[in-house]
């Protein structure tokens, strides 16, 4: 598990479908589609036409990170067009990854 900059990483994740051929140049995307600067240390969710996989862009001090996860059984549920992006929180983007539905599950009170 890769540590998530100590909470001062923004999370968001790009809603529709994203053709996930698109490897680095998902910085273009992220510049001009969603309008927020890609290099900035945050972190963006793409997702392909089947929700099967999700591809995260993200920039540290080193370099432009670019990695995918497909599941091997069952989808992502992705949220439809509508808002450019959705902010996440590192525990949501852990549920997400694990395959979990994050419409079905709440926090405790």
């Amino acid at each position: 598990m890769v540590a998530i900059g100590g909470g001062r990483v923004r999370i968001f994740l790009a809603t529709g479908v994203t053709d996930l051929r698109r490897g680095f140049s998902l910085q273009a995307v992220i510049e001009h589609a969603l309008g927020r600067p890609p290099l900035n240390g945050d972190i963006y969710l793409f997702a392909n036409r089947w929700r099967d996989m999700i591809k995260a862009f993200f920039f540290d001090s080193g370099g432009i990170w670019v990695c995918a996860k497909r599941l091997m059984i069952g989808t992502y549920r992705w949220p439809q067009f509508g808002e450019t992006t959705v902010e996440l929180t590192a525990a949501e983007l852990q549920l997400l990854l694990s395959g979990l539905d994050l419409a079905k599950t709440r926090p405790r009170k």
